[in-house]
Protein backbone atom coordinates (compact mmCIF):
# COMPACT_ATOMS: atom_id res chain seq x y z
CA UNK A 1 0.00 0.00 0.00
CA UNK A 2 2.56 2.58 0.77
CA UNK A 3 4.63 1.53 -2.58
CA UNK A 4 1.14 2.28 -4.22
CA UNK A 5 0.67 5.83 -2.31
CA UNK A 6 4.06 6.51 -3.66
CA UNK A 7 3.90 5.96 -6.99
CA UNK A 8 0.42 7.91 -7.21
CA UNK A 9 2.12 10.73 -5.52
CA UNK A 10 4.85 10.76 -7.92
CA UNK A 11 2.60 10.57 -11.31
CA UNK A 12 0.36 13.30 -9.69
CA UNK A 13 -2.72 11.14 -9.01
CA UNK A 14 -2.24 11.23 -5.19
CA UNK A 15 -5.02 13.84 -5.14
CA UNK A 16 -9.37 14.27 -4.99
CA UNK A 17 -9.91 14.39 -8.96
CA UNK A 18 -6.84 12.06 -9.56
CA UNK A 19 -8.12 9.51 -7.29
CA UNK A 20 -11.38 9.45 -8.68
CA UNK A 21 -10.49 9.07 -12.46
CA UNK A 22 -8.10 6.40 -11.11
CA UNK A 23 -11.45 4.32 -9.58
CA UNK A 24 -13.56 5.54 -12.14
CA UNK A 25 -11.03 3.83 -15.09
CA UNK A 26 -10.82 0.40 -13.20
CA UNK A 27 -14.55 0.45 -12.38
CA UNK A 28 -15.46 0.99 -15.94
CA UNK A 29 -12.61 -0.96 -17.76
CA UNK A 30 -11.52 -3.70 -14.88
CA UNK A 31 -7.62 -4.81 -14.60
CA UNK A 32 -6.70 -4.20 -18.22
CA UNK A 33 -4.18 -2.01 -19.75
CA UNK A 34 -7.04 -0.09 -21.02
CA UNK A 35 -7.93 1.27 -17.75
CA UNK A 36 -4.49 2.73 -17.96
CA UNK A 37 -5.13 4.16 -21.07
CA UNK A 38 -8.76 5.24 -19.58
CA UNK A 39 -6.94 7.00 -16.79
CA UNK A 40 -4.85 8.97 -19.09
CA UNK A 41 -7.29 9.99 -21.12
CA UNK A 42 -9.44 11.22 -18.44
CA UNK A 43 -6.49 13.06 -17.03
CA UNK A 44 -4.54 14.54 -20.44
CA UNK A 45 -7.33 14.63 -22.81
CA UNK A 46 -6.41 16.91 -26.35
CA UNK A 47 -2.60 16.27 -24.86
CA UNK A 48 -0.43 14.53 -27.56
CA UNK A 49 -0.26 10.69 -26.94
CA UNK A 50 0.95 8.78 -29.63
CA UNK A 51 2.87 9.79 -33.58
CA UNK A 52 4.01 7.45 -35.75
CA UNK A 53 4.73 7.86 -39.38
CA UNK A 54 0.79 8.10 -40.43
CA UNK A 55 -0.93 9.86 -37.95
CA UNK A 56 -0.85 11.80 -34.79
CA UNK A 57 -3.31 10.68 -31.92
CA UNK A 58 -4.50 12.48 -28.74
CA UNK A 59 -5.11 10.52 -25.47
CA UNK A 60 -8.80 11.20 -26.21
CA UNK A 61 -8.11 9.83 -29.83
CA UNK A 62 -5.77 6.97 -29.15
CA UNK A 63 -8.78 5.87 -26.32
CA UNK A 64 -11.92 6.36 -28.43
CA UNK A 65 -10.30 4.17 -31.65
CA UNK A 66 -8.71 2.02 -29.23
CA UNK A 67 -12.51 0.83 -27.84
CA UNK A 68 -13.69 0.93 -31.28
CA UNK A 69 -11.22 -1.79 -32.06
CA UNK A 70 -12.34 -3.50 -28.85
CA UNK A 71 -16.00 -3.74 -30.12
CA UNK A 72 -14.75 -5.57 -33.34
CA UNK A 73 -12.75 -7.90 -31.89
CA UNK A 74 -15.47 -8.79 -29.85
CA UNK A 75 -18.25 -9.25 -32.04
CA UNK A 76 -16.52 -9.82 -35.53
CA UNK A 77 -13.72 -11.88 -34.36
CA UNK A 78 -15.38 -13.59 -31.21
CA UNK A 79 -12.22 -12.64 -29.02
CA UNK A 80 -13.30 -13.03 -25.27
CA UNK A 81 -11.25 -13.80 -21.76
CA UNK A 82 -9.37 -17.04 -22.63
CA UNK A 83 -8.85 -15.97 -26.31
CA UNK A 84 -5.25 -16.06 -27.58
CA UNK A 85 -4.29 -13.01 -30.02
CA UNK A 86 -0.99 -13.18 -31.71
CA UNK A 87 0.94 -9.69 -32.55
CA UNK A 88 3.31 -9.78 -35.18
CA UNK A 89 4.30 -6.41 -35.92
CA UNK A 90 6.61 -3.45 -35.67
CA UNK A 91 6.13 -0.15 -33.90
CA UNK A 92 3.45 1.50 -35.16
CA UNK A 93 -0.13 3.13 -33.89
CA UNK A 94 -2.39 -0.02 -35.39
CA UNK A 95 -0.43 -2.04 -32.57
CA UNK A 96 -0.59 -0.02 -30.08
CA UNK A 97 -4.17 0.49 -30.29
CA UNK A 98 -4.63 -3.57 -31.08
CA UNK A 99 -2.76 -4.17 -27.66
CA UNK A 100 -5.32 -1.96 -25.79
CA UNK A 101 -8.44 -3.53 -27.65
CA UNK A 102 -7.58 -7.01 -27.15
CA UNK A 103 -6.54 -6.56 -23.13
CA UNK A 104 -9.84 -4.95 -22.73
CA UNK A 105 -11.35 -8.19 -24.64
CA UNK A 106 -9.83 -10.41 -21.99
CA UNK A 107 -7.30 -11.92 -24.36
CA UNK A 108 -3.59 -13.13 -23.72
CA UNK A 109 -1.65 -10.78 -26.13
CA UNK A 110 1.27 -12.44 -27.48
CA UNK A 111 4.11 -10.33 -28.51
CA UNK A 112 5.69 -12.41 -31.69
CA UNK A 113 9.12 -11.51 -33.16
CA UNK A 114 8.72 -9.30 -36.34
CA UNK A 115 12.00 -10.29 -37.93
CA UNK A 116 11.79 -14.07 -36.88
CA UNK A 117 12.41 -16.77 -39.32
CA UNK A 118 9.63 -18.87 -41.14
CA UNK A 119 10.83 -21.79 -39.32
CA UNK A 120 10.15 -20.35 -35.84
CA UNK A 121 6.85 -19.18 -37.19
CA UNK A 122 5.29 -21.80 -38.30
CA UNK A 123 6.18 -23.51 -34.90
CA UNK A 124 5.03 -20.72 -32.77
CA UNK A 125 1.47 -20.36 -35.09
CA UNK A 126 1.49 -24.37 -35.03
CA UNK A 127 2.43 -24.70 -31.22
CA UNK A 128 0.25 -21.55 -29.27
CA UNK A 129 -3.05 -22.17 -31.65
CA UNK A 130 -4.12 -18.51 -32.16
CA UNK A 131 -7.93 -17.17 -32.30
CA UNK A 132 -6.22 -14.40 -34.39
CA UNK A 133 -3.18 -12.73 -35.28
CA UNK A 134 -3.12 -9.20 -36.17
CA UNK A 135 0.21 -8.42 -38.22
CA UNK A 136 2.15 -6.37 -40.44
CA UNK A 137 0.96 -6.44 -44.43
CA UNK A 138 4.21 -8.07 -44.89
CA UNK A 139 3.11 -11.34 -43.40
CA UNK A 140 0.04 -11.86 -45.04
CA UNK A 141 1.17 -14.29 -47.81
CA UNK A 142 3.48 -16.36 -45.61
CA UNK A 143 0.12 -16.70 -42.69
CA UNK A 144 -2.00 -17.98 -45.57
CA UNK A 145 0.33 -20.63 -46.08
CA UNK A 146 0.15 -22.20 -42.75
CA UNK A 147 -2.18 -24.23 -41.01
CA UNK A 148 -3.91 -21.81 -38.47
CA UNK A 149 -4.04 -19.09 -37.06
CA UNK A 150 -8.49 -19.06 -37.03
CA UNK A 151 -8.37 -15.73 -38.37
CA UNK A 152 -5.96 -12.75 -39.65
CA UNK A 153 -6.26 -9.03 -39.23
CA UNK A 154 -3.61 -6.77 -41.14
CA UNK A 155 -2.54 -3.58 -39.20
CA UNK A 156 -3.09 -1.89 -42.27
CA UNK A 157 -5.04 -2.84 -45.78
CA UNK A 158 -3.27 -5.07 -48.01
CA UNK A 159 -0.72 -3.18 -51.03
CA UNK A 160 -2.56 -4.58 -53.82
CA UNK A 161 -4.31 -1.92 -56.00
CA UNK A 162 -8.33 -2.24 -55.70
CA UNK A 163 -7.92 -5.08 -52.98
CA UNK A 164 -10.99 -4.99 -50.26
CA UNK A 165 -9.18 -5.93 -47.13
CA UNK A 166 -10.16 -4.94 -43.58
CA UNK A 167 -7.64 -3.73 -41.28
CA UNK A 168 -6.95 -2.57 -38.15
CA UNK A 169 -6.49 0.88 -39.38
CA UNK A 170 -9.61 0.99 -41.04
CA UNK A 171 -11.86 -0.28 -38.08
CA UNK A 172 -10.83 2.66 -35.66
CA UNK A 173 -11.42 5.22 -38.61
CA UNK A 174 -14.49 4.04 -39.76
CA UNK A 175 -17.81 5.30 -38.24
CA UNK A 176 -19.94 2.34 -36.67
CA UNK A 177 -22.84 1.89 -38.33
CA UNK A 178 -25.87 3.16 -35.79
CA UNK A 179 -23.40 3.58 -32.85
CA UNK A 180 -22.11 6.60 -31.66
CA UNK A 181 -19.02 6.57 -29.21
CA UNK A 182 -21.07 6.34 -26.01
CA UNK A 183 -23.16 3.03 -27.47
CA UNK A 184 -19.86 1.92 -28.45
CA UNK A 185 -18.28 2.14 -24.83
CA UNK A 186 -21.25 0.99 -23.04
CA UNK A 187 -21.03 -1.89 -25.55
CA UNK A 188 -17.87 -2.59 -23.77
CA UNK A 189 -18.45 -4.57 -20.58
CA UNK A 190 -15.88 -4.88 -17.55
CA UNK A 191 -13.22 -7.57 -18.26
CA UNK A 192 -9.73 -8.85 -16.03
CA UNK A 193 -7.19 -8.39 -18.68
CA UNK A 194 -5.72 -11.66 -19.72
CA UNK A 195 -2.02 -12.12 -19.71
CA UNK A 196 0.74 -10.52 -21.60
CA UNK A 197 3.34 -13.03 -23.07
CA UNK A 198 6.39 -12.71 -24.44
CA UNK A 199 8.21 -14.98 -26.59
CA UNK A 200 12.20 -15.30 -26.16
CA UNK A 201 14.79 -16.96 -28.16
CA UNK A 202 15.76 -14.82 -30.63
CA UNK A 203 14.84 -15.18 -33.79
CA UNK A 204 15.95 -18.72 -34.67
CA UNK A 205 15.08 -21.61 -32.47
CA UNK A 206 12.19 -22.52 -30.00
CA UNK A 207 11.32 -19.49 -28.30
CA UNK A 208 9.95 -19.46 -25.02
CA UNK A 209 7.13 -17.92 -23.45
CA UNK A 210 7.16 -15.57 -20.53
CA UNK A 211 3.83 -14.67 -18.95
CA UNK A 212 3.10 -11.00 -17.13
CA UNK A 213 -0.20 -9.70 -15.67
CA UNK A 214 -0.46 -6.72 -17.90
CA UNK A 215 -1.55 -4.14 -15.43
CA UNK A 216 0.71 -0.92 -13.95
CA UNK A 217 -0.02 -1.70 -10.70
CA UNK A 218 1.58 -4.99 -10.96
CA UNK A 219 5.10 -3.65 -11.31
CA UNK A 220 5.11 -0.71 -8.59
CA UNK A 221 8.70 -1.21 -7.44
CA UNK A 222 10.09 -0.74 -11.17
CA UNK A 223 8.07 2.17 -11.71
CA UNK A 224 8.92 3.84 -8.70
CA UNK A 225 12.97 3.63 -9.10
CA UNK A 226 12.30 4.57 -13.01
CA UNK A 227 10.80 8.07 -11.79
CA UNK A 228 12.95 8.77 -8.88
CA UNK A 229 16.14 7.85 -10.91
CA UNK A 230 15.36 8.77 -14.32
CA UNK A 231 13.39 11.69 -13.60
CA UNK A 232 10.93 10.80 -16.14
CA UNK A 233 8.30 12.99 -14.97
CA UNK A 234 10.65 16.03 -16.03
CA UNK A 235 10.32 14.71 -19.78
CA UNK A 236 7.52 15.72 -22.08
CA UNK A 237 8.49 13.33 -25.20
CA UNK A 238 9.39 9.71 -25.27
CA UNK A 239 10.69 8.33 -28.58
CA UNK A 240 10.53 4.34 -28.33
CA UNK A 241 13.48 3.30 -30.70
CA UNK A 242 12.80 -0.15 -29.31
CA UNK A 243 10.75 -2.83 -30.54
CA UNK A 244 7.45 -2.72 -28.61
CA UNK A 245 7.56 -6.66 -29.07
CA UNK A 246 10.68 -6.84 -26.64
CA UNK A 247 9.75 -6.56 -23.02
CA UNK A 248 11.96 -3.53 -22.41
CA UNK A 249 10.04 -2.11 -25.90
CA UNK A 250 6.35 -2.68 -24.27
CA UNK A 251 7.51 -1.61 -20.43
CA UNK A 252 8.68 1.78 -21.58
CA UNK A 253 5.37 2.24 -24.08
CA UNK A 254 3.11 1.39 -21.06
CA UNK A 255 5.26 3.47 -18.34
CA UNK A 256 5.05 6.59 -20.60
CA UNK A 257 1.12 5.76 -21.74
CA UNK A 258 0.78 5.88 -17.89
CA UNK A 259 2.80 9.40 -17.41
CA UNK A 260 0.60 11.13 -20.16
CA UNK A 261 3.20 11.42 -22.05
CA UNK A 262 3.78 12.39 -25.75
CA UNK A 263 5.34 9.06 -27.29
CA UNK A 264 7.04 8.79 -31.04
CA UNK A 265 7.30 5.41 -32.56
CA UNK A 266 8.92 4.05 -35.35
CA UNK A 267 8.69 1.03 -37.66
CA UNK A 268 12.39 0.50 -38.07
CA UNK A 269 15.70 2.36 -36.97
CA UNK A 270 17.76 4.78 -39.16
CA UNK A 271 20.14 6.69 -37.26
CA UNK A 272 19.66 9.77 -39.51
CA UNK A 273 15.82 9.47 -39.53
CA UNK A 274 16.04 8.84 -35.53
CA UNK A 275 18.47 11.75 -34.83
CA UNK A 276 16.04 13.70 -36.84
CA UNK A 277 12.81 12.98 -34.98
CA UNK A 278 14.99 13.58 -31.29
CA UNK A 279 15.68 16.99 -32.77
CA UNK A 280 12.07 18.01 -34.75
CA UNK A 281 10.11 16.53 -31.98
CA UNK A 282 12.59 17.95 -28.62
CA UNK A 283 12.51 14.47 -27.75
CA UNK A 284 13.66 13.83 -23.97
CA UNK A 285 13.96 10.78 -23.57
CA UNK A 286 14.82 8.43 -25.80
CA UNK A 287 14.91 4.03 -25.19
CA UNK A 288 17.92 2.37 -27.07
CA UNK A 289 20.12 -0.81 -27.69
CA UNK A 290 23.64 -0.02 -27.53
CA UNK A 291 23.82 0.35 -31.28
CA UNK A 292 21.38 2.61 -31.79
CA UNK A 293 23.16 5.29 -29.46
CA UNK A 294 26.65 4.35 -30.89
CA UNK A 295 25.46 4.76 -34.41
CA UNK A 296 23.24 8.47 -33.27
CA UNK A 297 26.06 9.72 -31.50
CA UNK A 298 28.54 8.65 -34.86
CA UNK A 299 25.86 10.28 -37.40
CA UNK A 300 25.08 13.47 -35.91
CA UNK A 301 25.37 14.27 -31.88
CA UNK A 302 24.21 18.18 -31.92
CA UNK A 303 20.63 16.43 -33.04
CA UNK A 304 20.85 15.02 -29.64
CA UNK A 305 21.15 18.05 -27.33
CA UNK A 306 17.37 17.78 -25.97
CA UNK A 307 18.06 14.37 -24.68
CA UNK A 308 17.38 14.59 -20.82
CA UNK A 309 17.50 10.53 -20.41
CA UNK A 310 18.75 8.01 -22.29
CA UNK A 311 17.87 4.89 -21.52
CA UNK A 312 20.01 2.44 -22.82
CA UNK A 313 19.03 -2.12 -22.25
CA UNK A 314 18.47 -5.02 -24.37
CA UNK A 315 22.44 -5.82 -24.74
CA UNK A 316 25.41 -4.72 -23.04
CA UNK A 317 26.74 -1.04 -22.67
CA UNK A 318 30.20 -0.81 -23.32
CA UNK A 319 32.10 1.78 -21.32
CA UNK A 320 34.14 3.39 -24.36
CA UNK A 321 30.47 4.55 -25.31
CA UNK A 322 29.00 5.37 -21.86
CA UNK A 323 32.40 7.46 -21.48
CA UNK A 324 31.52 9.04 -25.32
CA UNK A 325 27.61 9.88 -24.51
CA UNK A 326 29.45 11.82 -21.68
CA UNK A 327 31.52 13.92 -23.60
CA UNK A 328 29.18 14.71 -26.08
CA UNK A 329 26.05 14.85 -24.21
CA UNK A 330 26.78 15.04 -20.16
CA UNK A 331 25.16 13.07 -17.27
CA UNK A 332 21.64 11.65 -19.32
CA UNK A 333 22.96 8.11 -19.94
CA UNK A 334 21.61 5.08 -17.76
CA UNK A 335 22.04 1.30 -17.92
CA UNK A 336 19.16 -0.80 -17.66
CA UNK A 337 19.31 -4.46 -16.78
CA UNK A 338 16.48 -7.05 -17.12
CA UNK A 339 14.88 -10.19 -17.87
CA UNK A 340 12.11 -11.39 -20.14
CA UNK A 341 10.69 -13.72 -16.90
CA UNK A 342 11.14 -10.79 -13.91
CA UNK A 343 11.00 -7.60 -15.97
CA UNK A 344 13.45 -4.73 -14.87
CA UNK A 345 15.67 -5.79 -12.68
CA UNK A 346 18.58 -2.98 -12.22
CA UNK A 347 19.26 0.61 -12.82
CA UNK A 348 22.76 2.28 -13.32
CA UNK A 349 22.28 5.99 -13.13
CA UNK A 350 25.12 8.13 -15.04
CA UNK A 351 27.51 8.98 -12.08
CA UNK A 352 27.01 5.22 -11.20
CA UNK A 353 28.56 4.29 -14.94
CA UNK A 354 31.80 6.74 -14.55
CA UNK A 355 32.36 5.28 -11.14
CA UNK A 356 32.01 1.86 -11.34
CA UNK A 357 32.31 1.30 -15.13
CA UNK A 358 30.13 -1.47 -17.01
CA UNK A 359 27.97 -1.44 -13.95
CA UNK A 360 24.36 -2.68 -14.29
CA UNK A 361 23.68 -0.82 -11.13
CA UNK A 362 21.97 -1.74 -8.34
CA UNK A 363 19.00 -4.07 -7.83
CA UNK A 364 15.51 -2.52 -7.46
CA UNK A 365 14.05 -3.34 -4.03
CA UNK A 366 11.41 -5.88 -4.46
CA UNK A 367 13.13 -7.42 -6.88
CA UNK A 368 15.29 -10.42 -5.41
CA UNK A 369 18.36 -10.34 -7.77
CA UNK A 370 21.58 -12.70 -6.83
CA UNK A 371 24.07 -14.38 -8.23
CA UNK A 372 24.17 -17.62 -7.30
CA UNK A 373 27.29 -19.98 -6.61
CA UNK A 374 28.35 -23.24 -7.93
CA UNK A 375 27.03 -24.52 -4.67
CA UNK A 376 23.39 -23.47 -5.40
CA UNK A 377 23.88 -20.61 -2.26
CA UNK A 378 24.14 -16.96 -2.57
CA UNK A 379 27.77 -15.92 -3.51
CA UNK A 380 29.47 -13.68 -1.39
CA UNK A 381 30.66 -10.26 -2.86
CA UNK A 382 33.12 -10.37 -5.71
CA UNK A 383 32.94 -14.00 -6.10
CA UNK A 384 31.73 -14.88 -9.76
CA UNK A 385 28.29 -17.13 -10.39
CA UNK A 386 25.06 -17.11 -11.73
CA UNK A 387 22.75 -14.29 -12.00
CA UNK A 388 19.52 -15.00 -10.79
CA UNK A 389 16.19 -14.68 -9.20
CA UNK A 390 15.64 -16.22 -5.73
CA UNK A 391 12.10 -17.31 -5.14
CA UNK A 392 10.57 -16.27 -2.13
CA UNK A 393 10.66 -18.91 0.47
CA UNK A 394 12.48 -20.41 3.76
CA UNK A 395 14.95 -22.59 2.44
CA UNK A 396 17.80 -21.84 0.13
CA UNK A 397 18.66 -24.88 -2.65
CA UNK A 398 19.31 -24.50 -6.10
CA UNK A 399 15.46 -25.02 -7.14
CA UNK A 400 15.10 -21.79 -5.22
CA UNK A 401 16.54 -19.56 -7.81
CA UNK A 402 15.45 -18.80 -11.37
CA UNK A 403 18.49 -18.67 -13.66
CA UNK A 404 18.86 -15.22 -16.06
CA UNK A 405 21.05 -17.18 -18.37
CA UNK A 406 23.74 -14.66 -17.30
CA UNK A 407 27.00 -14.81 -15.22
CA UNK A 408 28.23 -12.27 -13.15
CA UNK A 409 29.33 -10.71 -9.96
CA UNK A 410 28.01 -8.31 -6.92
CA UNK A 411 30.84 -6.00 -5.42
CA UNK A 412 30.82 -5.39 -1.50
CA UNK A 413 28.97 -1.72 -2.25
CA UNK A 414 25.81 -4.11 -3.60
CA UNK A 415 26.52 -2.95 -8.09
CA UNK A 416 26.20 -6.09 -10.17
CA UNK A 417 28.78 -6.38 -13.18
CA UNK A 418 27.99 -9.37 -15.99
CA UNK A 419 30.71 -11.99 -17.58
CA UNK A 420 28.62 -12.97 -20.41
CA UNK A 421 26.14 -15.39 -21.17
CA UNK A 422 26.20 -19.49 -19.38
CA UNK A 423 26.22 -20.68 -23.09
CA UNK A 424 28.97 -18.39 -24.16
CA UNK A 425 31.45 -19.10 -22.07
CA UNK A 426 34.17 -21.85 -23.22
CA UNK A 427 37.14 -23.91 -21.48
CA UNK A 428 40.34 -22.44 -22.44
CA UNK A 429 43.66 -24.84 -20.87
CA UNK A 430 41.29 -25.41 -17.77
CA UNK A 431 40.09 -21.88 -17.34
CA UNK A 432 36.77 -20.32 -17.91
CA UNK A 433 36.74 -18.23 -20.07
CA UNK A 434 33.74 -15.61 -21.18
CA UNK A 435 33.95 -13.92 -24.80
CA UNK A 436 32.65 -10.77 -23.54
CA UNK A 437 35.49 -10.03 -21.64
CA UNK A 438 38.19 -10.24 -24.75
CA UNK A 439 35.40 -7.96 -26.19
CA UNK A 440 35.68 -4.97 -23.64
CA UNK A 441 39.71 -5.40 -23.68
CA UNK A 442 39.61 -4.95 -27.68
CA UNK A 443 36.62 -1.74 -27.85
CA UNK A 444 39.45 -0.26 -25.73
CA UNK A 445 41.45 0.27 -29.04
CA UNK A 446 40.94 3.64 -30.22
CA UNK A 447 40.79 2.30 -33.87
CA UNK A 448 38.37 -0.65 -33.12
CA UNK A 449 34.30 0.33 -34.16
CA UNK A 450 33.20 -2.85 -32.67
CA UNK A 451 33.93 -6.52 -31.87
CA UNK A 452 33.22 -10.06 -31.08
CA UNK A 453 34.78 -12.99 -29.89
CA UNK A 454 33.63 -17.17 -30.00
CA UNK A 455 35.28 -19.90 -28.97
CA UNK A 456 36.91 -23.06 -31.15
CA UNK A 457 38.17 -26.39 -31.00
CA UNK A 458 42.00 -26.16 -30.66
CA UNK A 459 44.30 -29.39 -30.24
CA UNK A 460 46.18 -27.41 -27.21
CA UNK A 461 43.97 -25.94 -25.38
CA UNK A 462 40.85 -27.56 -25.96
CA UNK A 463 39.28 -24.51 -27.16
CA UNK A 464 40.36 -20.81 -28.09
CA UNK A 465 39.11 -17.36 -28.78
CA UNK A 466 39.07 -16.04 -32.25
CA UNK A 467 38.46 -12.31 -32.55
CA UNK A 468 36.38 -10.56 -35.51
CA UNK A 469 36.96 -7.00 -35.49
CA UNK A 470 35.31 -4.10 -36.96
CA UNK A 471 37.45 -1.12 -37.86
CA UNK A 472 36.34 2.67 -37.72
CA UNK A 473 35.94 4.28 -40.97
CA UNK A 474 39.20 5.29 -42.78
CA UNK A 475 41.00 3.24 -39.51
CA UNK A 476 44.43 1.06 -41.12
CA UNK A 477 45.76 -1.00 -38.77
CA UNK A 478 46.44 -5.12 -39.01
CA UNK A 479 45.56 -8.00 -37.08
CA UNK A 480 49.33 -8.32 -35.72
CA UNK A 481 49.64 -4.85 -34.41
CA UNK A 482 45.81 -5.46 -32.57
CA UNK A 483 47.43 -8.83 -31.25
CA UNK A 484 50.75 -6.68 -29.81
CA UNK A 485 48.41 -3.63 -28.49
CA UNK A 486 46.07 -6.82 -26.50
CA UNK A 487 49.20 -8.66 -25.24
CA UNK A 488 49.65 -7.05 -21.52
CA UNK A 489 45.71 -5.77 -21.37
CA UNK A 490 44.61 -9.16 -21.70
CA UNK A 491 45.35 -12.72 -19.75
CA UNK A 492 47.14 -15.17 -21.25
CA UNK A 493 43.85 -17.21 -21.59
CA UNK A 494 42.08 -14.28 -23.14
CA UNK A 495 44.47 -13.81 -25.94
CA UNK A 496 42.83 -15.55 -29.42
CA UNK A 497 44.27 -17.81 -31.37
CA UNK A 498 43.26 -15.35 -34.16
CA UNK A 499 42.32 -11.96 -35.17
CA UNK A 500 40.40 -11.33 -38.56
CA UNK A 501 39.11 -8.22 -39.86
CA UNK A 502 36.04 -7.91 -41.29
CA UNK A 503 33.80 -5.38 -42.92
CA UNK A 504 31.09 -4.96 -40.66
CA UNK A 505 29.75 -7.71 -37.27
CA UNK A 506 26.23 -9.29 -38.16
CA UNK A 507 23.72 -8.12 -35.40
CA UNK A 508 20.13 -9.59 -34.57
CA UNK A 509 17.44 -7.20 -34.54
CA UNK A 510 17.98 -6.21 -31.00
CA UNK A 511 21.06 -4.65 -31.46
CA UNK A 512 23.41 -7.29 -30.25
CA UNK A 513 26.34 -9.02 -31.79
CA UNK A 514 24.68 -12.27 -33.35
CA UNK A 515 26.72 -14.69 -32.23
CA UNK A 516 25.55 -17.45 -34.04
CA UNK A 517 26.33 -15.59 -37.59
CA UNK A 518 29.78 -14.80 -36.40
CA UNK A 519 32.62 -16.33 -38.56
CA UNK A 520 29.76 -18.16 -40.06
CA UNK A 521 31.01 -17.79 -43.85
CA UNK A 522 34.43 -19.38 -42.44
Amino acid sequence: MFKLLLVLRQTGLLSPPGLTRLIMSITRHGSNLMALLAISARTYGGKPALRDENESLSYRELLLQSEILAHELKSRYRIKRGSRVGFLCKNHAALVKSLFAASQAGADLFLLNAEMGREQLEHTIRERSFDLVIHDPAWTSLLEQMDGPTAMLPAYAGLVEGEDQLSVDQLCREELSGHSADETRRSLTRESGGRLMLLTGGTTGKAKTAPHKPFLFSYLNPMSTLLDKLQLMKCGTAYIATPIYHGYGIAMLLLFIALGKKIVVTSGFQACHASELVKLHRVEFISVVPIMLKKMLAHDPEALRSLRCIASGGAELPVALAEEAKRELGDVLFNLYGTSEAGLAAVATPLELMDYPGTIGKRINGVPLVVQNSSGQIAEPDEIGMVALRRKGVFIRKSSFIATGDVGWRNRKGYFFLCGRVDDMIVSGGENVYPVELERVLLGHPLIADAAARGVPDDDFGQRLVAYIQLKPEAAVSAEEIADWLRGKAARYQMPRDILLVDELPYTPLGKVDRKRVGAKE
